[in-house]
């Protein structure tokens, strides 16, 4: 029986690599595409694409494909396929949420303690020679019993907010409606007043048409000039250009920021600043979830191709 024809979008480790070449018959076209590079002969024998989170999945690439049944994403975010032609053409679509939550919420919390104590500048301190030269490095901001929100208690919301009860913080979230499951925390509905009450404010919600730059400048004078920002989401929500201004005004303190508009080519204006931490969009980025995501998203191809109940389905038109 002949194996199901997969275009593959991205670059993957060996391990998953050559897992998928063992379940389908695998065409790479790997980098940036669009419909137009799709070849005409690989187009109508394609029945499932597997890009990466951070790739886009237009609807001219679906129609480029007329038999494409399903879009297996590797990775938790999943804003760059289009729903809207997926449903109207029949294309499910999957993502591989929970293996990733513990790492992202692991860096989330990593970032918060490397900006606030300024981490990387000390360590430049002690390389180069200054504290020999200058003595004691200069004083950073205290994490433990601060204020923090997190906007979108979500899989990873949830479980960074967990981790931020450790360090004895004072907790609060933004969601669609209450969580019965929260109690200690403060329900706070509207972001700029989540911001006003946070010194760490975590954007932590999944990317729609509704989050679109929902940190903005308005939540970034909230969060003000003592406040940081930490976002392990998705670039879409926060207004880059308002966080730029704010940052070189000194109008919010800092940001520590793994993901960005135009990555892996950021904005030149962060380079120049010192009160941001940047990082490159690598919160999954551990040898232990990448396998499980790999093996999640060829799972939920086999699962579609065998007939069987898909292990994490985002779409089923």
């Amino acid at each position: 029986m002949a194996k199901p024809d997969i275009l593959q979008l991205s670059p993957f480790p060996a391990w998953d690599q050559q897992a998928l070449e063992e379940a389908f018959t695998v065409h790479s076209l790997h980098g940036t595409i669009d419909a137009g590079e799709i070849p005409d002969r690989i187009g109508p024998k394609i029945r499932g694409m597997a890009p990466r989170g951070i790739h886009r999945v237009t609807r001219p690439m679906i129609a480029a494909c007329p038999n494409l049944e399903i879009i297996a994403v590797f990775g938790v975010g999943y804003d760059g396929v289009d729903l809207d032609a997926c449903r109207e053409n029949g294309v499910r679509v999957t993502n591989t949420p929970d293996v990733l939550t513990g790492d992202v919420a692991d860096l989330g919390v990593a970032m918060m303690l490397a900006l606030s104590r300024r981490m990387v500048a000390a360590e430049r301190w002690v390389k180069s020679g200054d504290w020999i030269r200058h003595g004691a490095f200069a004083l950073s901001h205290r994490v433990h019993g601060q204020r923090a929100g997190v906007l979108g208690l979500g899989r990873i919301g949830m479980a960074v907010a967990r981790r931020l009860a450790g360090f004895d913080m004072r907790i609060a979230y933004s969601d669609l409606s209450p969580r019965a499951d929260t109690t200690d925390w403060e329900f706070v509905p509207d972001t700029e007043e989540l911001a006003a009450r946070s010194d760490f404010l975590f954007v932590t919600l999944a990317a729609t048409a509704d989050t679109h730059h929902i940190v903005n400048a308005g939540v970034l004078s909230a969060l003000g000039p003592e406040g940081m920002v930490i976002n392990i989401s998705r670039a879409a929500n926060v207004d880059e250009r308002a966080l730029l201004d704010a940052l070189e005004s000194g109008t919010v303190g800092g940001a520590a920021l793994d993901v960005f508009e135009g990555e892996p080519s950021i904005n030149p204006r962060f380079l120049k600043l010192d009160n941001v931490l940047l990082q490159p969009h690598h919160a999954s980025g551990t040898f232990q979830t990448r396998r499980a995501m790999g093996k999640l998203m060829i799972e939920n191809l086999k699962a579609h191709f065998d007939g069987r109940p898909l292990p994490s389905p985002v779409l089923e038109p």
